[in-house]
């Protein structure tokens, strides 16, 4: 059951716990496809095999494993080297992925989650925690958050419990004052409570749960999750 007395931090993911995170990234191939249709045609056509482009992505990932954790180098790496088997200017690779990050920072966000949002961050330092590259100051909504964690830059990912403890101390709070929110059940909610954090479920499908330890609390969005706090607090 979820100790609410001890909770005096959050920690928050985003991809699918703040916004929808497969239109934001359809989102973002589109501008890339796009731009690269623009500049490098030959590229643009290669970008339209899903089978190329999955062998490609397979190929770096497996060629620069010390990548593994950044989603921005992982991709940036495709992209150049897209380019290259395209017979076009690798060096245009930069130029492309910011192309595709600008687009994947203009996320939609759950309707409930603005409020949310002002809600926590009123009664809470919130710290964002994150194993995507979302950037929560280009996303608009930074002034929410006292520190923003993402695998890309610490150097491992959810459900690794030396992020999860990261973030905590970013809160300045030890992991058991600490609530993590999130959608995901192995990288989010075990990950959490196996790095000492008590962890929210955000079930937002009604998905049934798969595994044999359960976690604290289950909520069905974002506006539950700030009942139940604002409640303990009366």
């Amino acid at each position: 059951m979820l100790d609410i007395s001890r909770i005096k931090a959050i920690t928050l993911d985003l991809d699918d716990t703040l916004w929808p995170i497969e239109p934001t990234i359809e989102r973002a191939e589109a501008a890339l496809q796009e731009w690269l249709a623009q500049h490098a045609p030959m590229t643009a056509a290669l970008y339209s095999s899903t089978e190329a482009i999955t062998a490609i992505r397979r190929y770096v990932a497996q060629a620069r494993p010390e990548l593994r954790h950044n989603l921005s180098a992982l991709r940036r790496e495709s992209i150049r080297l897209a380019l290259y088997r395209a017979g076009e200017n690798p060096l245009l690779a930069n130029a492309a992925f910011e192309v595709f990050f600008a687009a994947r920072q203009q996320v939609v966000l759950y309707d409930d989650a603005a409020a949310c949002l002002r809600f926590l961050s009123e009664r809470y330092p919130v710290v964002a925690l994150s194993n995507g590259n979302a950037d929560v100051q280009r996303v608009g909504i930074g002034a929410y958050f006292s520190a923003a964690i993402s695998a890309s830059e610490f150097g491992c990912k959810k459900p690794d419990p030396q992020i999860f403890f990261a973030a905590a101390g970013a809160t300045g709070f030890l992991p058991s004052q600490v609530l993590h929110v999130g959608d995901d059940q192995v990288q989010d909610i075990l990950g959490a409570m196996n790095a000492g954090l008590q962890a929210a479920w955000l079930n937002r499908s009604g998905a049934p749960w798969k595994h044999e330890q359960e976690p604290q609390v289950q909520v069905p969005n974002l506006t539950a999750l700030c009942a139940l706090l604002s409640a303990s607090a009366d």
